[in-house]
């Protein structure tokens, strides 16, 4: 097992990915018990928050719509002619093994999928409030998580788009990053795996490119008002047009 000389550099080792699955599992029952080492973890969040979003771009898997439409029951009836008629995605590039650069490339490649998704769900967006942003969060291994639209009003929709299991002590917690200035801010805590409408804090409107993300955090939420706990889902907003 491996040793580190300070709780600043064991929890960068963890926001980092370099623990082994007994020490990661460890380092996740500790922020629950040690506030100091959570805070650590919140802080090394944002010290990495630079490396996180560099890397290159992805294309979006080829079956990723179908799984979406399954997932929210569209059929080939509800979709508009422009989205029924375009060409499949391309075939995806092999992603950089590099953590900080797969994440930038699974982040990137929800840009892709958000605009997708808004042309193919204009049918539901005409009989409620626009958002002012979309955003596709996906998971490590590249599939889609969730759908958050945030309508800019402190108010954000919640869609999930896969089913995940959650251990009873542990809460789902989105957030978003309006500015690296601002850092990470919670859009709030999920009581359940279901669509839900979130009342958030009074924020900057939302921005095309603005990161949102959704963690596995001790039950209630994190204790830092930081993201602590493993991602679940992350990915970049994209403006409907």
């Amino acid at each position: 097992m491996s040793t580190w000389q300070s709780l600043s550099e064991r929890a960068d080792a963890f926001v980092l990915g370099l623990m082994d699955d007994s020490e990661r599992e460890q380092a996740e029952r500790d922020i629950d018990t040690d506030h100091a080492f959570a805070r650590e973890v919140g802080a090394a969040r944002d010290r990495f928050l630079e490396l996180d979003l560099a890397g290159p771009a992805a294309s979006v898997p080829a079956d990723l719509w179908p799984r979406i439409e399954q997932r929210l029951g569209v059929t080939n009836a509800d979709k508009p002619v422009d989205a029924a008629t375009s060409p499949a995605p391309s075939r995806p590039e092999p992603m950089n093994d590099n953590w900080t650069h797969h994440w930038r490339s699974i982040a990137l490649s929800a840009i892709a999928a958000s605009l997708l998704l808004v042309a193919s769900l204009t049918y539901t967006v005409l009989s409620s409030p626009e958002p002012q942003v979309i955003a596709v969060l996906m998971n490590a291994e590249g599939q889609p998580v969730v759908m958050i639209e945030d309508f800019g009003n402190d108010s954000a929709k919640v869609v999930p788009l896969m089913d995940v299991s959650v251990p009873a002590d542990r809460s789902l917690q989105v957030w978003t990053l309006p500015s690296a200035d601002l850092g990470p801010v919670s859009l709030g805590v999920l009581d359940g795996w279901n669509t839900v409408t979130l009342d958030g804090p009074a924020l900057p409107s939302p921005q095309e490119t603005q990161l949102y993300e959704i963690t596995i955090e001790p039950a209630g939420g994190s204790p830092t008002g930081r993201p602590t706990g493993p991602i679940l889902g992350k990915g970049f907003a994209s403006i409907p047009r």
